[in-house]
């Protein structure tokens, strides 16, 4: 897997590189340290997949979110994966809201977990999507504060089901962490779907969308 690395700290660069240098099959084929840099160097390289931290010069705020939106646009089949410092649900929703297909967003202390940096990186390059536990706990526990919100529709169980779904869990890996049977997470996962409106929704984006739709800030569960 051919991957770009995005940051504006060299010795952030150059450490992450180096990590990921270690993984068998991963290769660092460029770093770029602003929006710019990152986007010729997608054009010049056509990597598999691109990590690219949120904020980076010119403006320092959302470069990332555009960097992988515009990557998405022009090359679909690069996988996209933004890092941040904190749990911005805001963003999250502004990255992933219209299809999180070939798109992750993580925390930037996942860098430490490499395993999980890379699966999330082969993930998004396949299509798949990718999202950090704690930014999907922060967002459901934002939603369940909410007056009216769709997740009082589900029970806990379903809650817990959806939250593993985000994460890119499929249902085999589901089962095991509950401790249920196969049938059983898709029992649950029907449930969702039915409860937030998206039941008919194509089903390549049905699991994030899950998570995603009741964040709109309207606050509408019926499918785009």
């Amino acid at each position: 897997m051919r991957v770009i690395f995005a940051d504006d700290d060299y010795l952030v660069r150059e450490g992450v590189t180096a990590l990921l240098g270690r993984v068998d099959g991963l290769e660092v084929v460029e770093t770029a340290a602003d929006l710019p840099g990152l986007l010729a160097a997608v054009d010049e390289h056509r990597p598999d997949a691109v990590l690219t931290d949120i904020r980076m010069p010119p403006t320092g705020t959302d470069e990332g979110i555009r960097a992988a939106k515009a990557i998405r646009r022009d090359h679909p089949d690069i996988g996209v994966v933004v890092l941040s410092q904190h749990a911005e649900g805001d963003y999250a929703y502004e990255l992933l809201g219209e299809s999180a297909e070939g798109l992750g967003y993580l925390l930037k202390e996942r860098v430490a977990h490499v395993d999980e940096l890379v699966r999330a990186l082969e993930d998004t390059a396949r299509g798949g999507s990718a999202l950090d536990p704690k930014v999907v706990g922060a967002l459901l526990a934002e939603r369940r504060r909410a007056a009216g919100s769709p997740l009082n529709l589900l029970s806990e169980r379903e809650r817990e089901v959806l939250a593993l779904m985000a994460e890119g869990k499929n249902n085999a890996r589901i089962a095991t962490e509950l401790a249920v049977s196969l049938r059983a997470v898709e029992k649950h996962i029907n449930a969702i779907f039915s409860k937030l409106g998206i039941a008919g929704e194509p089903v390549v984006h049905r699991r994030v969308k899950a998570v995603l739709l009741f964040l709109d800030d309207e606050g509408l569960l019926a499918p785009n």
